[in-house]
């Protein structure tokens, strides 16, 4: 009997009474509360991990999200893969230089072939084809840095507020080459001189400039003739840089879309990265030919009466008298050969990327400073043929240029996110 009732006692639960009933109903609903409130604070949770890595996330034009690197891996690799490409075709850019602003009569730099060949036999790598390299690096790479963490702010915040992709991609890199310009052109000035006077006391080619390096370049350009004459050729090199680097981006961006929805996937492959930086690069320099051409024109034109007073000085005058005449507080005073050069070198050859055109023989000269008169009487002399003079070798020059610079560009990103994971954690929450 006893076990009877204390297994029932067991087996059946016991009724509870009312008040115990009502606090059993409170005590299950404040479980179930509290385990909403726990779902509750851990959705907020992940949303909070997820929206750093929506932060650093770019939708592309089919609504997939495309991860943002850093600024600091961006601008490192930019500043690496541009002063990289820009070494690479230093040669050619002072060959294309001693064409441009070659002041003798006739012209002693014909052929780019044969010009190569002449610089490399005469003056050597390091002095001849190579000369200027040393500014040319300093301004290329914070020029890089500056366009590439320019470019990446301006695309990502004119996306964010909704701009169509293009347009982002169209102002940002105009912004970024105007940015990177105040660094750019004082070194090219420098490299552009250098190029065209090669080596030291150069016997070879008076071109009116002799620096015995970029430092006394510096301080002799600054003394005489002011520190403004290291912006000399601004305006013009913005007129044809500021399109350039826009489209550039702009086509190079669509580019990167379209291969990568052809390979349905973000990795390209190497072939395709190199092909359409190339293409970019090429098409750019197709369009703004005409800018590259009167600005070349407007940077190169000469006076013929002193090129022919020149051309006969120099004739009569021995190999040594070519150079310069004494040297005087340690820096070398000019003969009369080069105060003739100096005065048909007043307008700077090149600034910023090469151009790729030399004006042809008995061009039209161009009375005016202003781009778009010089378009215009280009145009009613010469037609759209004359606008689009050397387009061949500036596409060869933009397409191989833009193509290894972008190439390097996004290989080196992809080295610094494995060497350098500042957010890694953050895209892979």
């Amino acid at each position: 009997m006893v076990l009877g009732l204390v297994t029932a006692s067991t087996l059946e639960p016991a009724v509870p009474a009312p008040s115990d009933q009502a606090t059993s109903s409170a005590a299950i609903l404040n479980n179930g509360l509290a385990e909403q409130s726990g779902l509750l604070s851990d959705v907020i949770t992940s949303r909070e991990k997820i929206q750093p890595r929506l932060h650093n996330m770019t939708p592309d034009e089919d609504g997939e999200l495309e991860g943002r690197p850093p600024y600091l891996h961006s601008m490192l690799a930019g500043g690496l893969g541009g002063t990289s490409g820009d070494m690479l075709m230093h040669s050619l850019d002072t060959v294309k230089t001693r064409q441009q602003g070659d002041p003798h009569f006739p012209p002693r730099y014909t052929s780019l072939g044969s010009s190569y060949y002449k610089i490399l036999r005469q003056e050597g790598v390091r002095r001849g084809l190579y000369a200027g390299w040393l500014p040319a690096l300093l301004g290329s790479f914070p020029g890089t840095v500056i366009f590439f963490g320019t470019y990446e702010y301006s695309k990502r915040h004119m996306l964010d507020y909704g701009m169509q992709p293009h347009l982002a991609y169209l102002a940002s890199g105009f912004l970024g080459d105007l940015a990177a310009s105040i660094v750019y052109v004082p070194s090219e000035v420098l490299k552009t001189r250098l190029q065209l006077q090669g080596r030291f006391n150069n016997p070879y080619f008076a071109s009116g400039y002799n620096y015995r390096g970029m430092s006394d370049a510096v301080r002799t350009i600054v003394r005489h003739e002011g520190f403004s004459a290291l912006f000399h050729g601004y305006r013009a090199t913005l007129y044809r840089d500021l399109p350039f680097s826009a489209l550039q981006f702009m086509f190079y961006e669509q580019g990167q879309s379209w291969a990568r929805r052809w390979k349905e996937s973000r990795e390209i492959g190497w072939q395709l990265e190199l092909l359409t930086g190339a293409a970019a690069g090429g098409l750019a320099g197709t369009i703004t030919c005409p800018l590259d051409v009167v600005k070349t024109r407007l940077q190169t034109q000469l006076t013929h009466p002193v090129a022919e007073d020149l051309h006969a000085e120099t004739a009569g005058s021995s190999s040594t008298k070519q150079g310069h005449s004494a040297v005087k507080d340690g820096h070398v005073k000019p003969s009369n050969t080069e105060a003739a050069a100096q005065k048909l070198q007043k307008r700077l050859i090149s600034t910023s990327s090469p151009s790729t055109h030399t004006p042809r023989p008995g061009s039209v000269k161009l009375d005016t400073s202003s781009v778009f008169t010089g378009l215009k009487l280009i145009y009613r002399t010469e037609g759209v043929g004359g606008w689009f003079r050397g387009v061949g070798p500036r596409a060869v020059w933009t397409s191989i240029q833009s193509g290894c610079m972008l190439f390097l560009y996004q290989n080196i990103l992809r080295k610094l996110e494995v060497y350098m994971p500042t957010e890694r954690s953050e895209l892979n929450a």
